[in-house]
């Protein structure tokens, strides 16, 4: 388990851009409601605390465990189809929301990267095989299945992308990938043609209102649409510096509750509204440097399992701030996911800092030149 590590081979770079994310987190978190904030520090300690404590465990010998933990994965997913908690007509949790709740979901990410990049990394002289390709898609299936069934289908889009982006990089024939493209273009029409059928059965009223009210912005905007208008609002009266951390001496948005759950998936409503123009280029700036440190894991990775690995985790957060923030700015339908390191949820800083765990890891072991 143990490996002959040195320490001029840490990733200091990227445990450092972790900690400035999650910092700031933790700052706009108590600016939007305070009462959260004893829970995110205390997570927070034990997360990083976790995180660098997983860094030094080889992730070969995690590898050694990947089908328990997909055999727990899919455990806890039926545990919160038939005893979850549910809130807001979603049932996507776990335990008392008076105590502490897990979102089985969130691990759901970091467990099927780690399965995903163990059957890649067996199967890499077939990927691109019928029996490979039918075999990957019944691995990924059933856990995305269970998840959409919660309902959370902007989560299971999220780890869908993930798997797909580490399949690509396994190796994917572009002559697939451009099949699979032309069948989306007829696809993509035909679910505008769906989503406007009365009651359509395979998404919930919810879901077909929020992508109506994308498409239809103006018949939506003092309903559906509301809360992200109101966030573009907040976003755009920081102006350039904001109005400063927990100002109490000028209207905000998060005053008047024009913004509900904002320490969640509006997040960035507050750092927009906050700290303005500036402060919010600099948390995308480090979200974007923190996707770029596991890019440069997985180029320099000495296999093909730590490689996986690190573009999981990459795409991970790439893609999950991507929707969120694009959510916040209303340049996307209207959907719940939090922003990776700034969003409270112990649930998905776990998951994040778990991953963030893992490709440290991958750097330690990285090819020797």
């Amino acid at each position: 388990m143990l490996q002959n590590y040195h320490l001029r081979n840490y990733n200091f770079k990227l445990l450092i851009l972790v900690l400035c994310a999650t910092i700031t987190g933790t700052y706009m978190i108590n600016s939007a409601d305070s009462s959260y904030l004893n829970k995110q520090v205390i997570g927070l300690v034990i997360c990083l605390t976790g995180m660098i404590t997983l860094s030094f465990i080889d992730y070969k010998f995690i590898r050694k465990f990947h089908f328990i933990l997909y055999i727990i994965n899919i455990i806890l997913l039926l545990c919160v189809i038939f005893f979850g908690t549910e809130v807001n007509g979603a049932q996507r949790w776990l335990g008392s929301s008076s105590f502490i709740t897990i979102q089985p979901s969130e691990f759901t990410k970091i467990i099927m990267i780690i399965c995903a990049a163990h059957f890649l990394a067996d199967h890499k002289d077939t990927i691109n095989t019928f029996k490979t390709l039918v075999e990957y898609a019944i691995l990924c299936a059933i856990p995305l299945f269970l998840v959409v069934s919660q309902p959370d289908l902007s989560t299971t889009i999220d780890i869908f992308v993930i798997l797909f982006m580490m399949l690509f990089v396994a190796g994917l024939s572009y002559k697939i990938i451009g099949i699979a493209f032309l069948c989306m273009i007829p696809l993509a029409g035909s679910f505008l043609w769906y989503i406007k059928q009365p009651n359509p059965p395979l998404l919930q009223d919810y879901q077909v209102t929020r992508i109506l009210a994308f498409l239809y912005p103006d018949d939506y905007t003092s309903t559906t649409k509301w809360q992200q208008d109101n966030s573009v609002m907040a976003i755009g009266s920081g102006q350039l510096f904001g109005k400063g951390v927990n100002n109490s001496t000028l209207a905000t948005v998060k005053d008047t509750n024009l913004i509900s759950e904002q320490q969640t998936d509006f997040i960035f409503s507050v750092v927009g509204e906050e700290l303005g123009f500036v402060g919010s280029v600099l948390v995308v700036v480090i979200l974007g440097l923190i996707v770029l440190q596991c890019i440069r894991t997985a180029r320099k990775a000495s296999d093909n399992m730590g490689m996986l690995i690190a573009t999981g985790v990459a795409t991970l957060i790439g893609f999950q701030s991507f929707i969120n923030i694009g959510v916040a700015t209303s340049l996307l339908p209207n959907t719940g996911i939090p922003l990776p390191f700034i969003s409270y949820g112990l649930s998905s800083l776990v998951s994040s800092c778990a991953a963030i765990g893992l490709v440290i890891n991958v750097s330690l072991q990285r090819r020797k030149y």
